[in-house]
């Protein structure tokens, strides 16, 4: 295999371009496509351009919930440090994630449940509109769904693409019967690095 000698500014077009050469002839509805090539690029598994899952207007709606004011919440500081704050700053919102906090540690310790779980509920006790953007932990997008299904709070939209092996599947299945504008994958793959992809792609996207 020959090496290709590339500048830095060329080596994420060329990575788009290989990418587009082994989709030939998959079929991605034109206004998710970027979205799907920005996972497979992230990710280098080709899987994604058959296993991700689009509410209707998925796109259009992330934007109207940007456009309302909400913030994102994020599982974990991986997806949080992912997430491009420059393509974000001209929404002017801002971008949390609970996991580390005292309080957080403390009451899923005294309630017996996850960090990832209480963070969920402490997201929906801002009292703003919210985008929740999951990638590692299943029981906080059970607990996101489960605040959906009560209506203790109902999110603007949801990017839910937990990873591993217990109740990854089941986490998204929920989310897809929700009701709630979200972009999810029908496999036990994700990630922190996927859900922030995800994000990255719908900023880039906004002309």
């Amino acid at each position: 295999m020959k090496t290709e000698y590339l500048l830095p500014e060329q080596i994420e077009k060329r990575s788009f371009e290989i990418i587009e050469s082994e989709l030939d002839g998959c079929i991605i509805p034109e206004q998710v496509r970027p979205i799907v090539l920005r996972v497979i690029h992230t990710t280098a598994d080709l899987e994604y351009s058959s296993t991700m899952v689009f509410s209707p207007n998925a796109p259009e709606d992330f934007y109207a919930a940007l456009e309302k004011g909400s913030v994102i919440v994020t599982d974990t500081n991986m997806a949080k440090a992912g997430i491009n704050k420059t393509a974000l700053k001209k929404y002017g919102t801002d971008v949390f994630c609970f996991m580390s906090d005292e309080d957080v540690a403390k009451r899923a310790k005294e309630e017996g449940r996850t960090r990832a779980a209480v963070s969920a509920d402490k997201a929906a006790e801002l009292g703003r509109p919210v985008i929740y953007v999951c990638g590692n932990a299943p029981t906080a997008l059970i607990r996101i769904c489960e605040n959906i299904k009560s209506g203790r709070f109902i999110p603007e939209f949801v990017i839910g693409v937990p990873v591993g092996f217990v109740n990854v599947v089941y986490s998204k299945q929920l989310l897809m019967s929700s009701g709630v504008p979200h972009i999810s994958n029908k496999s036990r793959k994700g990630g922190s690095n996927v859900a922030a992809a995800i994000c990255n792609a719908l900023l880039y996207m906004k002309k």
